[in-house]
């Protein structure tokens, strides 16, 4: 679990967790994330230089125990595809 928090209140928590994943994987890279209400979805914002990635974990993977594996390697993943 990545968090117990839900919508906006969770956003600060899973941005410094995707941070931590991300600077683990590539030093340039780094992390935003914002909450979209209507798909009930964080957004999750890649950046390395000029080369930006968007994805989206929904709140079912931040906030279900064991899941968090699951979340770092597409996290890591994704920083690849970047």
């Amino acid at each position: 679990m990545i968090t117990d928090k839900q919508g906006e209140a969770a956003t600060e928590e899973i941005e410094r967790w995707a941070n931590t994943v991300v600077r683990s994987a590539d030093k340039r890279a780094e992390a935003s994330v914002y909450y979209d209400g209507d798909s009930s979805t964080y957004v999750i914002r890649l950046a390395r230089g000029s080369r930006v990635l968007l994805f989206r974990l929904s709140e079912t993977q931040v906030r279900t125990q064991g899941r968090e594996k699951e979340c770092e390697g597409t996290l890591k993943r994704k920083v690849r595809d970047l």
